[in-house]
């Protein structure tokens, strides 16, 4: 990967050029949270009309090249949480959700389209970080939209 901004900023860019379209018809932001974002936490929120909000969470591990070692592949996992806020906060309230996307599609849905119930999605440049992002996208889209709205269950 070469490019003169952080992997952060480099992920942020090619997120919103892979998903962002898709996210924005669903009626999913991307939260305006540059320290958060730094931090390699990307949230997508959308309110709910019972008060509640819906939230895609990309989790960012960006690994780069060193003088003393060799990059690993980068990485990132998403989880999808229904809530009483936007921040991702936990809640003891019994309408609170929290799951993994590989875990809600792999176990809850019984499809065993990815390796394992905690995938996590690599890539070592843009190309394999556009697909990653595409076959997570779908995986959104398909069953973590439909599961935060309530109108999918496992």
């Amino acid at each position: 990967m070469q490019t003169d901004s952080s992997p952060q900023e480099f992920f942020r860019m090619i997120l919103l050029t892979v998903v962002g379209q898709a996210f924005t018809a669903a009626g999913y932001i991307l939260q305006d949270s540059p320290t958060t974002q730094a931090g390699g936490l990307f949230r997508f929120v959308k309110p709910f009309v019972d008060g509640w909000f819906g939230i895609i969470e990309f989790q960012l591990l960006a690994y780069t090249d060193t003088d003393f070692a060799p990059s690993q592949p980068s990485r990132f996992r998403v989880t999808l949480l229904r809530g009483e806020s936007t921040t991702g906060a936990t809640s003891s309230h019994p309408n609170f959700a929290r799951r993994d996307l590989s875990a809600l599609v792999v176990t809850d849905f019984g499809v065993p389209i990815l390796p394992s119930a905690s995938h996590w999605w690599a890539y070592r440049n843009v190309t394999e970080l556009g697909a990653a992002l595409g076959e997570a996208g779908h995986l959104i889209v398909g069953y973590g939209v439909p599961w935060l709205a309530g109108e999918l269950q496992a």
